[in-house]
Order: C-alpha cells, then structure tokens, then sequence
C-alpha cells in the first residue's frame, strides 16, 4: 500500500508553545513509517513556518535555527511548499493534516479553518468546536444550554484593567464574588496567566496579568474540590469515554509551573472516587463533547467538590497534552488503547469525516 503523506504541525505562537513541541514528539514516536510518510512543520513562536528534518529535535526545539521553509498552500491543490535556504523549491502533496498545537492559533479553529479552505482532511475537532471550546465565555454558554453545573463566573474585558477603570471593575467584581476567587484569561491553556486571588490587590495583579494573555477574562468562584479529568474519543454514536483520572498539584492550584515544573504534582488514574460520580463524570464528559460537536478527541475537566460530592464542569481541551505527565494518554491506555492505536483510528475518522463534507 502507497504510505499516506502526512504532515504534523507543532509549535505555534501561543503561550504553550514548548509544551506542543513535546506532544508532538511524543506522537511522532508512534506514527507508523511503514503506514506514513510524515513532514514535520514547526512553526515559531514568531509565526515562521520551518521544515523539520529530524524529529528527534522536535522537543528540543533545535529546529527553531532552521532555514528551510515548508507553507502548505490555501488552496485544494494539497500542496506544500518546501524552499530551501539554497533559494531551490519542492513540491510536496500532503494527503491529511495533523495539527499538535496548543492554545491560540492551533487549538482556536484558525489553523483547521485553513485546512478546510484547502479541503485536506486533518485530525481532530474542527473548526466551530475549536473556536468554541478554546474560549471559557461561550464554553460556559453551551454548559449552561445543556444544564450541566458549573463555577459562577463575572466577566471582564482588558480596557476595564486599565489603570483609569480597574477600581471600578475591581468593585463590580467583589460585589457579586467573594474571596477567594480565579482570575482565568478566557483564551488560555496550561493554566497560563490563571491566578487565585485571596484579597482586592490580588484580584488586580491577577487581572492585570491576564489582560496580558487574552483580551476576555473571566473572574470565577472558587470551587474546594479534586480535580478530575476524562478522556473523550469518537464522534456520534461511537463516542466514548474513559475513566477518570485526578489531579495531585504541588501547589494551591494547578498552574502552568505546578503541571509542568514541579515532580511533586501526581496524576493520579482511576482514583478512589464513588463509582456513581466517576458515571456521572462520564455522562457530562461526553454531553459536554458532543454539545460542543467535538470530534476526534477532547479531554473534559470537573471539580468534585469536597464537602458535597457535586460534579462541577471546568473546561474542555480539544488537543489535550501528551508528554509524559498528560493524563489523556494514561486514561486512553488504562482504557485499553494504546497511544499508536488511537492515532491511528483518529487518522482514519478525519478522512471519513472529509468525505461526510464533500
């Protein structure tokens, strides 16, 4: 059989860049040769398109000094363009996408919309559900439709973090919240600029550095609970998800140092948890997936408050981590699907996805 030409795309000018170069060598490890011929594209934190020769440099990041360029061409001619530092250029067909990036710009619909417009096939949500789940505002919005439980928020826009509006919305907020409280830029992953704020100055420095992050923040209760995740893989009626894995951090929350920094932060697979609440966690798990119209694979995150045992929705990730610490590889694995085998099929239900939408 004729290898499928694959490229997988890594890097990105989001704030988790360095964690999607991990990911992605993780996935470049179980991508079959006899099966594919992969092109490996990073792209830089400044938005340069490089071709990678050698995946065994994906997680270093050594292929930031690159100078050969590889830019997939927006239209249906499922071409990428290889140009050489010697001036010299290729043509290179590429058969499906496979996007490993992280957060803004990879994870948001922007790169699966491009994909779309040059109708190649690619792994993963596509680009409403992107959209949607990448922003904590209209996620909440949907989580509300369905009735699934979820922290109070308050939203704020940048311009009110200002130093001429912020007393103001520092106001606004404590008249409706009450400390302690999560300060979350609305498009973030790994936790970045999250902060917990325990009194007024706090809540501004956290404001103030959310701002920096995303121009929509939300500003949410504090829910004292575990946190729990879940692994969700399919589309329609072939969606299912795993168990549930939880969360140990090594700090008061689980930041982007706590998850990725600290050794002393544990995931923790099928957790003492009341098997009527890890069902529960499950059923939302998927409702929240499909509401969201995922497709491919997402990880679901919840509270489970501590005093009350309540279900309590956090967010969604539509390209869930897979280095070495991620939980949704160890729950796919405890499910019985090993990382290669799940690519593999995730691989096989963009191409059928494609043709849905021919």
């Amino acid at each position: 059989m004729e290898k499928l030409k694959l490229a997988l795309i890594f890097g990105g000018m989001s704030s988790e860049h360095d964690v999607s170069c991990i990911s992605a060598a993780t996935v470049a490890g179980v991508l079959d040769p006899e099966k594919y011929e992969v092109t490996y594209i990073g792209i830089t934190k400044d938005g340069h398109w490089l071709l990678v020769e050698d995946k065994d440099i994906i997680a270093d990041r050594s292929w930031e000094s690159g100078k050969d360029t590889a830019v997939l061409v927006p239209d249906t001619s499922h071409t990428l363009i290889i140009k050489r530092s010697d001036g010299s250029f290729e043509e290179r067909p590429i058969d499906i996408a496979f996007p490993m990036l992280h957060g803004l710009y990879g994870e948001d619909g922007t790169i699966q919309g491009l994909f779309e417009m040059a109708h190649i096939p690619y792994v993963g949500c596509g680009h409403l559900a992107s959209a949607i789940t990448m922003d904590k505002f209209f996620t909440k919005i949907i989580a509300d439709s369905i009735g699934v439980e979820q922290a109070d928020y308050v939203g704020v826009r940048d311009y009110e973090t200002t130093d001429a509006m912020i007393d103001e919305t520092i106001k606004r907020v404590e008249a409706r919240r009450v400390y302690p409280m999560f300060v979350k830029p609305s498009c973030a992953g790994s936790s970045m600029g999250i902060t917990k704020a325990h009194n007024r100055e706090e809540l501004r420095n956290g404001l103030k550095l959310a701002a920096e992050h995303d121009a929509k923040i939300l500003v949410e209760e504090s829910i004292d609970g575990r946190e729990i995740e879940c692994a969700v893989f399919g589309y329609g009626d072939s969606t299912f998800a795993t168990g549930v894995g939880e969360i140990v951090a090594a700090a008061e929350f689980y930041d982007f140092d706590a998850k990725y920094n600290n050794s002393d932060s544990l995931t923790v697979v099928d957790p003492d948890i009341p098997a009527e609440k890890t069902e529960e966690i499950r059923k939302k798990a998927v409702d929240i997936y499909r509401a969201c119209d995922g497709f491919g694979f997402s990880r679901v995150d919840f509270f489970l408050e501590r005093e009350t045992d309540r279900v309590v929705f956090n967010e969604i990730n539509t390209i869930p981590g897979h280095t070495s610490i991620s939980m949704y590889p160890m729950l796919m694995e405890r499910a019985g699907h090993t990382m290669k085998e799940y690519v593999d099929e995730m691989i096989q239900m963009a191409f059928q996805r494609h043709g849905a939408q021919k």
